[in-house]
């Protein structure tokens, strides 16, 4: 039995509120259980030097967590004069992540910086991200569409993402912290929207897993982002 009560298959309640803030060109609340992310696009005409004159565009990103967003408080990175090695680690992967679903020679010679803030966390806080920042993205380019300034559509997939693993021996979907902080073997899984895969992170916490847990989790992976995609297309319409 899980922590939470769930089938093994079974993911946390999950919902997407767009137009969450009133500046930012896109904006999503995403909450996946206990754990809430605020995701925001902004797009600018300019981007970095190494692009500069190629005609391409650029997506990055930008990922935090407020001091108070779990049990105990944390002290602001920005107190500390520079930011940790995982809060460069997850935001990194969160901008190649959106990246791997976007035309960027249909965006344009423009960035879209999408910021990803952990208003609460309960485990997933780089998959939420990942999952809300597209909506935020995806609200974003229906703004360049509209205003007639890019012809077409430069996102050619939603890019979701979900984590798995192995929990008191069986493989279980969408981990919450009690189970992420006890996992054998631990996972996160960012694929497209017809399931090809853009990044697996996975490790054995524990013993090693075999292939075939390895595929238990890729099913569960599937199942999951299939059903963050239903909701991310259902919020953007």
């Amino acid at each position: 039995m899980r922590p939470s009560g769930r089938e093994l298959s079974e993911m946390r309640s999950v919902s997407i509120e767009t137009g969450f803030t009133k500046h930012a060109e896109g904006s999503a609340l995403i909450k996946m259980g206990d754990t809430h992310v605020l995701c925001t696009a902004t797009i600018e005409d300019r981007v970095p030097p190494f692009i500069k004159g190629s005609g391409l565009g650029w997506v990055t990103a930008e990922y935090g967590m407020l001091p108070r967003a779990t049990n105990t408080r944390m002290r602001r990175e920005a107190a500390s004069g520079k930011q940790g090695g995982r809060t460069v680690e997850i935001q990194r992967l969160i901008g190649r992540s959106l990246r791997a679903g976007v035309d960027r020679v249909a965006l344009g010679e423009r960035q879209i910086t999408v910021d990803c803030d952990v208003l609460q966390a309960d485990g997933g806080t780089r998959c939420a991200s990942i999952t809300g920042g597209w909506v935020a993205l995806r609200l974003a380019v229906n703004k360049l569409m509209k205003a007639g300034d890019v012809v077409t559509d430069p996102l050619v997939s939603p890019v979701a993402a979900i984590s798995c693993g192995i929990y008191a021996g069986q493989p279980v979907l969408d981990l919450d912290y009690p189970e992420d902080s006890d996992a054998g073997v631990d996972g996160n899984f960012i694929m497209t929207g017809d399931k090809q895969l853009i990044e697996v992170q996975m490790s054995a916490e524990g013993a090693a897993f075999s292939r075939d847990q390895m595929n238990a989790l890729m099913d569960l992976a599937e199942k999951g982002v299939s059903e963050l995609v239903t909701i991310q297309q259902s919020v953007t319409v």
